[in-house]
């Protein structure tokens, strides 16, 4: 397993991964530093880290998972690979689960710098404005389990989007999954069913209610891993369309 992991690696440091993989949280890095330099008065830490956290659980997360599971499953899918893969001696599962592993290992890396880029623009912005400091101290362990718990509960999501991606040879079908859901998760982002959506589970992790929270974490982890088990275990005894 740790073979193929390898070989994953290796194809994600030759793709557009890693440019997918600093440019989402880069943009909102860049919101948040035009935000703070726009200010008239200095705001708490938790404003700009809360609000970053929002941005990304709640509309660059999902497109970015989107473009990201179309972008691995293209890898092989492009050059017609499967029929090679699929022939090699070992288990054809470890093909797949090397695929979700690599996959959530960059949506959590994301996650991270989506924190730690937008400490750094608010600094510099501040650097620029001192005046705007922010107050309240920055409790870097509360925004990093909000982020942690963001990351569990988009698993669902994840897991959905990337059987998509891997069942079909067209990115089109995973595209239009992922566009779809983010767009009624934006248009019903009141509803209270949301939290059973799972490209609303994410921004549930920033919920008063706390039944709200555990819940959509409850599901989009739980409910994420059995769904790439299951996808895992389809996509190993099918073949590709």
């Amino acid at each position: 397993m740790l073979a193929m992991l390898s070989i994953e690696l290796r194809k994600l440091n030759r793709s557009l991964a890693a440019v997918l993989g600093i440019a989402a949280p880069s943009l909102i890095a860049v919101f948040a530093f035009f935000m703070v330099l726009r200010g008239s008065e200095p705001q708490p830490w938790r404003m700009w880290m809360v609000s970053s956290i929002g941005i990304w659980s709640f509309f660059m997360l999902p497109m970015s998972v989107t473009a990201l599971t179309a972008l691995v499953a293209h890898m092989e899918h492009g050059p017609k690979s499967w029929d090679h893969l699929r022939s090699l001696p070992l288990p054809r599962w470890r093909l797949y689960a090397a695929k979700a592993v690599m996959v959530l290992a960059v949506v959590g890396i994301m996650s991270l710098l989506t924190l730690v880029l937008t400490w750094g623009a608010v600094m510099l912005a501040v650097a620029i404005r001192p005046d705007l400091t922010p107050t309240a101290p920055l409790e870097v362990g509360l925004y990093a389990a909000t982020m942690g718990k963001v990351f569990l509960a988009s698993i669902l999501m994840v897991a959905i989007q990337l059987w998509i991606a891997l069942r079909f040879a067209s990115f089109v079908p995973a595209l239009v999954v992922g566009i779809g859901g983010t767009f009624f998760s934006v248009v019903a982002t009141s509803a209270k069913q949301g939290v059973f959506f799972p490209w609303q589970m994410p921004i549930n992790m920033l919920a008063t209610e706390a039944w709200r929270v555990h819940t959509a974490l409850g599901l989009g982890c739980g409910l994420g891993l059995v769904v790439l088990a299951l996808a895992t275990a389809h996509l190993s005894r099918r073949e590709v369309l």
